[in-house]
């Protein structure tokens, strides 16, 4: 093998897979190709049986047999209607306050977390829903998109969270303390955005008013509506209760999951073979993006981190003199930098098998690190120019919403963000507390 300078590597690979995802290649084909061309170039021939290694090893791990069932059960959920009647319980519960439906929006976008794992169901799905409702009756448009923005990124942290799962995978941890750990950190962000909503349209009524007389329900009629909680509530409540408990592995609670989902659809009445089928097909679309990434990212990283190229970046940081928080600040920002223009798949598959080693040896929790990544990649997804539920939005809102009154409407709630992320690295019990609870 040849003797290669670690920069030269790091340089090399990196600056190739960069310009790739620059031309427009898919992030799993300029891992691919960069992976392949680096084991070719230093082995030859044999280099490439690493590949066939790489797969099988990816592959080999029943945790993620969770993956496709959380994602088929929040799309299955999504296309039942639970959604909408779910809007339409807060619009009784809420309406008649001044930014009742923004502050319930937050909490229904908290739910579709809990039950589709992904930051773009929420958002979507509010973004059709709740948006021309919110508008209709007369909300700023800025603080309708920013909230609806905001509460889909709790999808990445409320459990059970997709990114979640990835992040155990490649970093061995356990899946039921991240989802522990992320649970207390979401609502507490969820509680920010609320009070925000709350102040806001208190001291200014006019941008977000109470709905009109007539559209209002006496208080029975309010307690009618929260029969919608029930069937969310139960399902949701069964499937965490499972892995949190340890009742049943995560692969196990998602498969009760997905089959609950199709439950939920025939007690609404609204399953149907199209629904199911749309569902089937949008989980293999996004399992099949996935697992390419998967093998992709596993056969790059082994290539470069056997160069000892990895070593590189632990002896940066032992060498830079920094503090180990100031060590974990820079991380952080590092993730705040990539969220703005690589998918999030994309950057806990590129950085984790090179961060979680330094945090290890750091003496820092593994756990409360990968609820500030959450956190980060929460951020990054409303940061302009590239922010992803910018562009989510975008595909919904009505013409009058431009991207600009978008990014306007993002900067107050990636600030809550913010101070949310900061809390978390300043009291980690914040993280810390439920998952210690439960499992010692």
């Amino acid at each position: 093998m040849l003797d290669l300078d670690p920069l030269m590597v790091t340089l090399g690979m990196f600056g190739s897979m960069l310009l790739l995802l620059a031309m427009g290649a898919p992030l799993a084909w300029g891992l691919l190709a960069v992976g392949t061309g680096s084991a070719y170039f230093l082995w030859g021939p044999n280099g490439l049986e690493l590949m066939a290694t790489s797969a099988f090893a990816a592959m080999d791990n029943f945790l993620l047999v969770a993956l496709p069932m959380f994602i088929f059960m929040g799309l299955m959920l999504q296309r039942s209607g639970i959604t909408d009647s779910l809007f339409d319980m807060i619009h009784k519960l809420m309406g008649s306050m001044p930014g009742g439906l923004g502050m319930g929006t937050v909490l229904i976008c908290a739910l579709i977390a809990a039950m589709a794992g992904v930051s773009g169901a929420a958002t979507v799905s509010l973004g059709i829903i709740a948006l021309p409702a919110m508008l209709d009756r007369g909300y700023d448009k800025r603080l309708s998109t920013g909230t609806i923005m905001a509460g889909g990124a709790l999808g990445f942290l409320i459990p059970p969270s997709v990114l979640m799962i990835v992040y155990a995978f490649l970093a061995r941890e356990s899946v039921g303390k991240l989802f522990a750990a992320g649970l207390m950190p979401g609502l507490m962000l969820a509680s920010i955005y609320i009070l925000y909503i709350f102040v806001r349209s208190y001291f200014n009524p006019k941008l977000a008013p109470p709905i009109a007389e007539s559209e209002r329900v006496n208080f029975p009629g309010k307690i009618i509506a929260l029969k919608a909680l029930i069937l969310p509530g139960l399902l949701i409540g069964t499937v965490l209760g499972f892995i949190i408990g340890g009742v049943t592995s995560p692969s196990e609670a998602s498969a009760i999951g997905a089959a609950g989902s199709i439950v939920c659809a025939l007690i609404y009445r609204t399953f149907t073979f199209k629904i199911l089928r749309e569902a089937l097909q949008g989980t293999a679309k996004l399992m099949g993006m996935l697992l390419w990434i998967t093998i992709a990212a596993v056969f790059f990283s082994k290539i470069y981190i056997g160069l000892g190229a990895g070593q590189l970046i632990t002896e940066l940081v032992a060498d830079s003199g920094l503090s180990p928080y100031w060590v974990i600040i820079s991380m952080l920002a590092c993730y705040f930098v990539l969220g703005m223009f690589l998918d999030d798949f994309a950057i806990v598959f590129i950085t984790v098998p090179l961060f979680v080693p330094i945090v290890r040896e750091l003496g820092f929790d593994t756990v409360w690190f990968a609820v500030l990544f959450i956190l980060s990649m929460q951020t990054a997804y409303l940061t302009p120019p590239f922010g992803y539920n910018l562009f989510y939005m975008r595909s919904v809102a009505p013409p009058s919403v431009s991207i600009y009154d978008l990014y306007w409407a993002a900067i107050p709630f990636v600030m809550l963000q913010s101070i949310g992320l900061a809390l978390v690295v300043a009291f980690p019990q914040i993280a810390l507390w439920l998952p210690e609870l439960i499992f010692g």
